[in-house]
This record gives structure tokens, C-alpha cells and sequence, in this order.
């Protein structure tokens, strides 16, 4: 398969944004976000694929914005600087109605993390006073609404499937630690609970490219890391309320941690191999368990997001770990490289949707960074 690339939009390259930084403190964890896409009017909506070019998007009145998430239908979240630069708040932005300032939960920065395809919109906003961050969702019927916390100050939401239900991480009493959490308008915010040690959490890696964040599917099934007994290394965890959690392993090494979950429940993310002296993108599956993807030649790679086919998409060292780029993984076609910019070195995929679409970031040849996305042929 030939890949055609299309650079997006300019973002300097390794800073996610700063809201991001902020909101995610609390958990000890610098959320993995860096593409800021720019996406094309009626995303999906060519069968040959062909797009009339990139969009801007614009602001809430201030200078800058970026887009983190994309609905099947095309509805953009993201965070965007309003008048005078004085805040940051989430939006959400149609190609009928334009940017729509979600507004914060009292406070003055909110930031949007995923989208589901009714619309539902979660992320994490300051509350009154910027004393705490919390975890929200919002409807255009409802507005924004405070998730809570398992007890503690600080939560956030990472995921939002078809049925509405949410998932994240939230601090527990006395800021103690962090634990993932499921929450329901039924039934509030649940505790996952932990593969026996203090922590675990949800990992942004990605946008997800479809509205459904990374770590949860729209059965419910939620995946991300935990330490276990003793919180010496962390092992990659896939929870369904009839289950609970489960220890998905690692391939041979001592750590590991699951990034994105499809709706057949394959689970993708990246592994120590044995001795700890690489780590692997890995696939996993109830039937057929943890499966090594291998790399591009060099030491490392991470399986960032997998569609509904299982198409994989993530990041790898390439032969002598000189460079790293984006790569794409299908089980007939293994590990594909899928190259950066011209005269750029370094790539990675962040999303990937069921049209085989794949969107991440690249260096230039004067070493900046843009948004890109990659066309099947």
C-alpha cells in the first residue's frame, strides 16, 4: 500500500499544549497530545478520498487554538485562547456553526478531550477560583456538567463512547493517589480500582480520530496502566464491569501500558521486552494475548491507536535508532513505514479511523513541526 502525506498545520514540535499540562498534574503525567489538526471541510465525506485542502478553524477571539479530537461527523473539539489572550476554553466547532465556546465549570481554562458521535463533549475544566480541576461533560442541551472526583481535588476525562459513558482519572481522598474511573449519569463516577498496587490511570496518547477516546469502546471495555503489588512496575489493564480489571501481561520485560481499545476489544499499546532493554508496540486479544509488532528496524515503538479492523498506528525507531516515524500495522501487511515530511526525520501517528486515515505530526526540513495526514491509495 502507497501512503500519501498531507502536512496541516504548523505546531512546534514535542510542546502539547499548555491547558494540557496543567489539567494533567494531578496524575504526575504529561498528557501525550502534540498534533493540532486543521481538518478539511465534510471530513470522510469524499468516497475517493481526496480533500480540497486544509481549514482554519480560527479562535475564540483570542490568537491561538488547537483541535484534539474529531467526530465520525466531523464535530471538532479542542481548546482555544479567548479575547486578549486572558484564558483558554474548550470549543467545539462544526462546519455549520462554527467555533462554540463550551465555557469552563467556574473557572477560567477548560480544555475538550473527545467527542462521541451524539455530540457529548468531555475534557476537564478549573472550578471556581482555579482552586481544583475536574472532570465534565457537556451537551448542547445540558451544558457543562462537574463529573466529581473519586474524593480528591483533581479529575479529568480522557473518553466518551456511544452510550455516554465516561472514563478518566481521578485523584482519590487526600489527593492520595489516582485511580481510573467510569461514570454514568445513572450511576456516577466508579472507581476501576487498581492490578494491586496504589495507582492506575488513563493514558492520552492520541486523539481519537472517531470521537471514541483510546481507552474505551463503545462496549464499555476500558484499558490503561496500573502498578501492581509492590508499584515497582506498572502492567497494562483491560476492565469490563462484569470482569473488572485484568493484568494483560507484558512481552518478556518487567513494564507495560495499553493506549487504545477497538470495538472487538483488541487492545494496543507498547511493552518491555525481555531484560528491559527494549520496548515494543504490542496487540492484544483475549483469544490470542499480548503479540509483539516488532519495529522499523530500530529499538523502540508504540502502538498508539487501532481501528475498527485492526489496523494499528503508532511511532518506532527506525534501523539504529537515528530517526523515528509514524508507522501503520495490518496483520497481512505487518509494520509499514510511513515516512515524514520532506527533508523532515521524524514522524508519529496519533489516530487512525475507519477509512484507514491516519493523522499525527512530522518535523519539516527546518526541523519545526506540522500536523499531517496520511491517505491510503
Amino acid at each position: 500500500m502507497q501512503w500519501f502525506m498531507y502536512d496541516l498545520r504548523h505546531l512546534p514540535f514535542g510542546t502539547p499544549p499548555r491547558t494540557l499540562r496543567m489539567l494533567a498534574c494531578f496524575a504526575g503525567l504529561l498528557f501525550g497530545i502534540f498534533a493540532v489538526l486543521s481538518l478539511p471541510v465534510e471530513v470522510g465525506a469524499s468516497s475517493t478520498n481526496v480533500f480540497a485542502g486544509p481549514t482554519d478553524l480560527g479562535t475564540l477571539g483570542g490568537t491561538s487554538s488547537g483541535a484534539i479530537a474529531v467526530s465520525g461527523s466531523g464535530q471538532v473539539v479542542g481548546e482555544s485562547t479567548t479575547a486578549g489572550d486572558t484564558a483558554i476554553h474548550a470549543f467545539s466547532w462544526t462546519a455549520g456553526g462554527g467555533m462554540v465556546d463550551l465555557g469552563t465549570l467556574g473557572g477560567t481554562t477548560s480544555v475538550a478531550i473527545a467527542v462521541s458521535g451524539s455530540g457529548q463533549v468531555v475534557g476537564s475544566s478549573f472550578i471556581t477560583g482555579d482552586t481544583a480541576i475536574h472532570a465534565f461533560s457537556w451537551t448542547a442541551g445540558g451544558g457543562m456538567v462537574d463529573l466529581g472526583t473519586l474524593g480528591g481535588t483533581f479529575s479529568g476525562a480522557s473518553a466518551v463512547n456511544a452510550s455516554g459513558q465516561v472514563v478518566g482519572q481521578s485523584a482519590t481522598s487526600g489527593n492520595a493517589t489516582t485511580h481510573a474511573f467510569s461514570w454514568t449519569s445513572g450511576g456516577g463516577m466508579v472507581d476501576l480500582g487498581t492490578l494491586g498496587g496504589t495507582s492506575s490511570f488513563l493514558t492520552i496518547q492520541g486523539a481519537a480520530f472517531e470521537g471514541v477516546g483510546g481507552g474505551l469502546n463503545n462496549r464499555g471495555q476500558v484499558v490503561g496502566e496500573s502498578s501492581i503489588s509492590g508499584d515497582t512496575p506498572w502492567h497494562a489493564f483491560s476492565w469490563t464491569s462484569g470482569g473488572g480489571m485484568v493484568d494483560l501481561g507484558t512481552l518478556g520485560g518487567t513494564s507495560s501500558a495499553s493506549f487504545a481499545v477497538n470495538g472487538s476489544g483488541q487492545v494496543v499499546g507498547e511493552s518491555r521486552t525481555s531484560g528491559d532493554t527494549a520496548s515494543h508496540a504490542f496487540s492484544w486479544t483475549s483469544a490470542g494475548g499480548m503479540v509483539d509488532l516488532g519495529t522499523l528496524g530500530g529499538t523502540f515503538s508504540g502502538a498508539i491507536a487501532v481501528n475498527g479492523r485492526g489496523q494499528v498506528v503508532g511511532g518506532s525507531s527506525t534501523t539504529g535508532d537515528t530517526a523515528s516515524h509514524a508507522f501503520s500495522w495490518t496483520a497481512g501487511g505487518g509494520m509499514v513505514d510511513l515516512g515524514a515530511l520532506p527533508g523532515g526525520q521524524e514522524s508519529s501517528a496519533r489516530a487512525v479511523n475507519a477509512r484507514g486515515q491516519v493523522v499525527g505530526e512530522s518535523f519539516t526540513s527546518t526541523g519545526t513541526s506540522h500536523a499531517v495526514l496520511w491517505q491510503p491509495a
